[in-house]
């Protein structure tokens, strides 16, 4: 038996990244999986990985958030679980942030995520039937880097959103809850090291060795976290954003 058994999840941003870990994850755990992203050739080739259902799809535009939701349903039948997992994070700080990057990061880190979590709750709640979201958010949304200005804006608003809408269908038993996730060992962070910090190969060996545990936060543990989310091993929790991370959001030396 797995935590997932006959439940049909969607993963917005699932194609690569934490996002392609919990694809893997549900799979295991005997879920039906869709995903979506944006390059065909990545989804596909995850796609056929793990027999998950690719759906290719740009979540900055609002409508293919929504359609996203009803095309999993269109292909089987319902939604019972929505991961919120896709996430912009090219720099910006408040003195040198555009309009135009502003808006792409709140298109893709707090627009769509509505949409998609509107049509999913609405098909939840039309079948009377429980079900449950996780959100990947941040822990910069406790306040974040001068660099990331727009991102954390847009994932605060995330965790706003996420509180809300809980609160508002706790009562449908839909369960929504948020995971605040650190620095990550994903191939999306070793690109931006290298574009926006200048990183060297040996970029990731020294950022772990800073780290308290040895490590930074690893993709295949943050999905197992986010399947027991989503499971009802997880019980009555709603409403909860969890800080999954190794640095203590408060704690000062």
């Amino acid at each position: 038996m797995g935590l997932l058994d006959d439940k049909v999840v969607l993963v917005n941003g699932g194609s690569q990244g934490v996002g392609a870990g919990i694809v893997r994850a549900a799979v295991r755990e005997g879920a039906t999986v869709a995903f979506t992203g944006r390059r065909a050739e990545v989804g596909d080739e995850l796609a056929a990985e793990t027999g998950a259902h690719f759906l290719r799809a740009d979540l900055a535009d609002p409508a293919q958030a929504h359609d996203s939701v009803t095309r999993t349903v269109a292909a089987h039948g319902r939604v019972d679980c929505l991961v919120n997992a896709a996430g912009l994070t090219s720099r910006g700080s408040l003195l040198d942030t555009t309009p135009e990057l502003f808006d792409a990061h709140v298109a893709i880190n707090l627009r769509a995520p509505f949409f998609a979590m509107q049509a999913a709750v609405a098909d939840m709640v039309g079948r009377k039937a429980p079900g449950t979201v996780v959100n990947i958010i941040t822990t910069s949304a406790h306040g974040g880097q001068p660099y990331l200005a727009p991102y954390v804006a847009a994932k605060a608003g995330l965790v706003g959103l996420t509180r809300n809408a809980a609160h508002a269908h706790r009562f449908d038993r839909v369960r929504i809850n948020g995971l605040n996730i650190g620095w990550t060992d994903t191939e999306g962070e070793d690109a931006t090291q290298r574009a926006f910090h200048g990183a060297g190969d040996d970029w990731l060996e020294k950022a772990a060795e800073q780290q308290p545990m040895g490590k930074l936060g690893q993709v295949d543990e943050i999905a197992d976290f986010v399947v027991f989310l989503l499971s009802d091993r997880s019980g009555v929790v709603t409403g909860s954003v969890i800080d999954w991370d190794q640095i203590v959001i408060g704690g000062l030396d």
